[in-house]
């Protein structure tokens, strides 16, 4: 009877010991693999000079269309700091305001060259714009991943008029970009669910 209450007492310790290990083994896998995502640069960490920096494709515009696009950056960032806090109205807001921005501008203050760049991506961040200001929360989300593309097209080839980051967040939709006035990363993709997740990886100034 002592022999085999013994012998539980060894299977149930050794049972007890596997799960310690496995859970163990599984919190130290599910810290490698956060480790291995790219994380935020935080101000302490991350300067200016160390980030890579974006060059813009035309060095000279019309003062009229850097304020233009200047105006676009600002209301993209509304857009991005809207889904950051989860606020959908704000968002299609500030989505409408681009919408009405590019409506209203007028292309002749650009050059060929500069217009035939713009044309191309204007369609799309039209397009984008004018879904996010009429959509819910989850598809403006998904738009707003193309519209950044677009914004970092814009302004690589305009000037962005302000300093900004282009952060990558590797989760949403096998990997998003967005651009932001801040080195702190505050996802738009996710918002308070996963906000710190994403890298830097350049900068215009």
């Amino acid at each position: 009877m002592k022999k085999t209450i013994l012998i539980t007492i060894a299977v149930t310790a050794m049972f007890f010991v596997a799960c310690n290990s496995n859970s163990s083994t599984k919190d130290n896998n599910m810290a490698m693999n956060h480790d291995s995502m790219p994380m935020t640069m935080q101000g302490d960490t991350a300067t200016d000079n160390n980030i890579k920096m974006v060059t813009t494709i035309f060095t000279t515009v019309d003062p009229a269309v850097a304020s233009y696009i200047k105006t676009l950056v600002t209301d993209y960032l509304a857009v991005k700091n809207a889904l950051v806090n989860g606020r959908e109205e704000q968002a299609a807001a500030a989505s409408g305001k681009m919408y009405d921005a590019m409506k209203s501008f007028d292309k002749s203050l650009l050059t060929a060259d500069q217009k035939k760049v713009y044309d191309d991506i204007e369609v799309d961040l039209k397009e984008h714009a004018e879904h996010i200001s009429k959509s819910k929360i989850d598809h403006q989300r998904e738009h707003f991943a193309m519209m950044s593309k677009d914004m970092y097209d814009m302004a690589k080839a305009f000037g962005a008029g302000v300093t900004l980051y282009h952060d990558h967040c590797p989760m949403y939709k096998d990997g998003s970009m967005w651009l932001s006035e801040s080195k702190d990363i505050r996802n738009p993709y996710y918002g308070e669910k996963m906000m710190t997740c994403g890298n830097i990886e350049e900068m215009f100034k």
